[in-house]
């Protein structure tokens, strides 16, 4: 018993010189969440870096809270600090440019959490009452999926990919194939769970704290860390009508996609609206076969692609839910829809596939690309929200000029979304206008050299931008200055500065994203 108590001892004893040595108090260890703590090197090592694999910092400490309350007793002992230290949430590390990094300071492994039970309950309504979910932050949208399932429900909005936690995508805004109808994944929020940076564990909703509910939706982690989220749910379909449709010509795929969002859920359309751009010779030197076109598939929209004259061709990607009751059904919704587009003729693909399988479809991706070892890559991902009155302009200066004769390993995305299902009193940008385009330049870097030039072409995308005047904003934001980030926010940036200073005073919170870098807490606390 006297050894074990020593050996306890001498870990504690070093642990506390590491904090002591590395910059954050010593006496954080006379709170119970010091036993959470972790300090070894392969722990903060995990903790340094993100899945763009660009930025790199590592933290002095990692907790891994047992409850929420963990990490609030954590925010509130830095903010009673006399040097208050960062903390950042980290759910998947899934941002691409050190988002999730505390560079000397805590890094809070959030799914630490999940290792609780009751972290995802569904209500499942009735007697007037709407079905909802309370998932807690930590929680991948896979589980979150097939837990709803279990009730024959779902939420509306998905991201492409599940295996990213619900904190994240809603500190963000949490876009894909569904949000034309029904808005990103933050307009489907009922309720929150958050943790100020004062230390502060507050419920809030439309109706209560609505202040700290607006900022925190799509708010960069600024203001609060999410713990827990109530989402709306729907019935859940079993089937989907998968489609891809290929188009040569820009003109027409935008105008057949903005038709198409356009569309009232009482009439004929998509459930799910998104749109990819294929270059040339990413068609001919790709791979021969994927999870959606065969060998044959592939040669044939090659050889449309050599006939146009940019070699760049388009694909519109749409989904039909439906279940086995309504299969007849489906099929003549689908022929109705399709006759009022103008694909090049022949290019319609069509593939039959269950609900689960196609939300999860990048699932298997993943497991092709990490077989290869080419998932763990660097992403300098660039992700803008382009005016629909400029995404010609774009078009043909940044897809057929900045990117000419390139050979991209990735996916370029480019769908259109209604700005009318976002709330403005939400933090998160989105377009200007009434309708505008999601473009993302989803690239990875293989080989050495691929990082510097990739960047160089991120570089160039945005100077085109800003030289002729398009007004993109950023989604999922880096900028490396506060003019930067004070143009991105706009005519919000001062209700900004205002939410920090009332949640966050002592500037605390989520340092990687930088909005803030250049003040002190002093400075914040004075503003």
């Amino acid at each position: 018993m006297a050894a074990r108590c020593l050996i306890a001892f001498m870990v504690m004893a070093s642990c506390l010189s590491v904090l002591v040595s590395g910059g954050l108090p010593g006496d954080l260890f006379a709170h119970s969440v010091a036993s959470k703590l972790r300090v070894d090197r392969d722990t903060t090592a995990r903790a340094s870096s993100d899945f763009g694999r660009i930025v790199a910092a590592a933290p002095e400490a990692v907790l891994h809270p047992a409850t929420p309350a963990d990490i609030a007793e954590l925010v509130r002992f830095s903010a009673s600090s006399p040097s208050p230290f960062p903390v950042a949430p980290r759910g998947q590390g899934h941002s691409a440019r050190g988002q999730s990094l505390a560079p000397g300071g805590v890094v809070v492994d959030m799914r630490a959490l999940a290792a609780r039970r009751g972290r995802v309950n569904v209500s499942a309504g009735g007697a007037g009452a709407a079905p909802y979910v309370d998932a807690g932050g930590e929680q991948l949208w896979a589980d979150v999926l097939r837990a709803t399932l279990e009730h024959g429900l779902a939420p509306r909005v998905w991201t492409d990919y599940l295996r990213i936690t619900v904190a994240g995508t809603l500190s963000n805004a949490g876009i894909g194939g569904q949000a034309f109808r029904h808005g990103p994944q933050i307009a489907n929020v009922l309720e929150l769970d958050v943790i100020t940076g004062r230390g502060d564990m507050v419920t809030c909703s439309r109706d209560k704290d609505p202040d700290l509910f607006f900022a925190v939706l799509g708010g960069l982690g600024q203001f609060g860390i999410i713990t827990r989220a109530r989402i709306g749910l729907e019935p859940a379909p079993k089937r989907v009508r998968w489609v891809r449709l290929a188009y040569s010509d820009v003109v027409t795929f935008t105008r057949d996609q903005e038709l198409l969002i356009s569309k009232r859920a009482s009439e004929a359309g998509f459930d799910y609206v998104e749109g990819q751009v294929q270059l040339n010779r990413t068609l001919t030197e790709g791979p021969k076969s994927t999870p959606f076109f065969s060998r044959f598939d592939i040669d044939r929209l090659a050889g449309l692609a050599s006939e146009s004259v940019s070699g760049v061709i388009y694909f519109i990607e749409g989904a039909m839910y439906y279940n086995e009751s309504t299969a007849v059904s489906v099929d003549q919704k689908l022929t109705s829809v399709l006759e009022q587009l103008s694909f090049d003729k022949g290019f319609v693909f069509t593939k039959d596939v269950s609900y689960v399988q196609f939300l999860d479809r990048v699932r298997e991706e993943e497991r092709v690309l990490r077989s290869i070892g080419m998932w763990d890559v660097p992403h300098p991902w660039l992700n803008l929200f382009v005016p629909q009155s400029r995404i010609l302009d774009f078009d043909t200066g940044v897809l057929k000029g900045v990117f000419a004769g390139a050979n991209p390993v990735g996916v370029i995305l480019m769908y259109p979304m209604n700005r009318n299902m976002w709330d403005d009193r939400m933090t998160a940008v989105s377009g200007n206008d009434d309708m505008f385009y999601v473009v993302g330049l989803l690239r990875s870097a293989v080989v050495p050299g691929d990082v510097e030039r990739l960047e160089r072409e991120n570089e160039a995308v945005l100077a085109f931008c800003d030289n002729e005047g398009i007004g993109c904003k950023q989604y999922l934001p880096h900028y490396t200055s506060q003019d930067g980030w004070r143009s991105h926010f706009g005519a919000k940036w001062s209700r900004v500065t205002e939410l920090k200073v009332k949640y966050d005073p002592y500037g605390i919170l989520s340092p990687g994203q930088r909005i803030f870098s250049s003040l002190t807490p002093m400075a914040l606390a004075a503003m």
